[in-house]
């Protein structure tokens, strides 16, 4: 299950050619890449350029409970199942888990806690066997070490 955060939104706005070959593989994934909306108002610019390349590259994603947005699940054979993980918004306790992981994550020098890497992470948490794509690995496997999830891998772009 891929989960983009900003760093892969704009190396895939540039053009970046790693971003669009892994975005571009990831194309036959039953899950759509899972892009949080704080993740894509980090990114977004009302400059042509910008919009035309980030309105491209979102088609192949979902962007959790936005009502416009593509459904997190490709249609298949049987129908289109659905992600639970995308249906439900963060609650109380994940909240909390995110303030644990930003008050607890042994950040890179010179970093500064992020909300939204730290909802990144927790998000590919909550689905399980998800990968984050991102240009900030050391800062997500920061968070992942406190919110530990057996299953969450990071890549960089």
């Amino acid at each position: 299950m891929p989960v983009y955060d900003s760093g892969m939104l704009i190396a895939l706005a540039d053009r970046k050619a790693k971003a669009m070959a892994l975005h571009e593989g990831l194309r036959a994934a039953p899950h759509r890449a899972l892009v949080l909306g704080p993740v894509l108002a980090q990114v977004w610019r009302p400059r042509p350029a910008l919009v035309h390349s980030l309105s491209g590259a979102l088609k192949d994603c979902t962007v959790r409970q936005a009502r416009t947005s593509e459904p997190p699940m490709r249609e298949t054979k049987a129908g289109r199942p659905e992600c639970l993980a995308c249906a439900t918004g963060p609650d109380l306790v994940d909240w909390r888990r995110i303030g644990t992981a930003l008050g607890q994550a042994a950040l890179p020098t010179k970093k500064r806690p992020d909300a939204v890497d730290a909802w990144v992470a927790l998000a590919a948490a909550r689905h399980g066997s998800a990968v984050i794509f991102t240009s900030d690995p050391d800062d997500m496997r920061a968070y992942l070490t406190v919110l530990a999830p057996p299953d969450v891998h990071v890549v960089a772009v």
